[in-house]
């Protein structure tokens, strides 16, 4: 399946790491029936940015679970292949 990581470039204002812990939880309890896989992310809570890991069948499959998860879509989302 197709891995992509996508790039969240400002955090609501005041959001925290404990905040994004919550949507990914969202994320894990909607991911089933779009087939998508939200494998891990990365927080940088100083520059308000997350990076977020993903297996899904196309690139809008996984929009769409942060979509109906928690309306924190990504600015950017780029397929990636995973190294050794």
């Amino acid at each position: 399946m197709p891995l992509f990581m996508d790039v969240h470039e400002k955090l609501p204002e005041g959001a925290t790491a404990t905040d994004v812990a919550g949507a990914h939880k969202a994320d894990l309890e909607t991911q089933g029936k779009y087939g998508v896989n939200y494998r891990q992310y990365w927080v940088d809570e100083a520059n308000g940015k997350v990076f977020c890991l993903v297996e899904a069948p196309d690139a809008d499959a996984a929009i769409t679970v942060h979509r109906e998860a928690h309306g924190l879509v990504a600015d950017a989302i780029f397929e990636v292949v995973e190294g050794d």
